[in-house]
């Protein structure tokens, strides 16, 4: 899902497969991080998308440590996620961090 937006490169970091465009991540993927027993992705998310969906789904949204106060959204993938949403969230991230400089028609 991750590679196949424009220009994305999957690179390891702090031991979990990182998404990036020129070396900005828009997703992480973690696995049990600090033991908190959660499969699940890191998106780099709009600044209304992390409160409305933790609000409206706790069980599956989560606000992640380190990047959280940034806006950042935690999606549970062992809870049964809505993969639609999921999708759609990771090309918000990737958007967000290649808005500069991927043609619009490319994203």
């Amino acid at each position: 899902m991750c590679l196949a937006l424009p220009e994305a490169q999957e690179k390891e970091a702090w031991g979990s497969p990182t998404f990036r465009v020129r070396d900005r991540i828009f997703v992480m993927f973690v696995d049990n991080h600090h033991g908190d027993g959660r499969l699940a992705l890191w998106c780099n998310a709009a600044p209304d998308a992390q409160a409305a969906l933790v609000e409206a789904d706790p069980r599956r949204f989560f606000v992640p440590p380190y990047v959280g106060p940034r806006g950042w959204i935690g999606i549970r993938l062992d809870r049964r996620p809505n993969w639609a949403i999921v999708a759609a969230l990771v090309e918000q991230g990737h958007r967000k961090v290649a808005a500069r400089r991927v043609p619009a028609d490319r994203r």
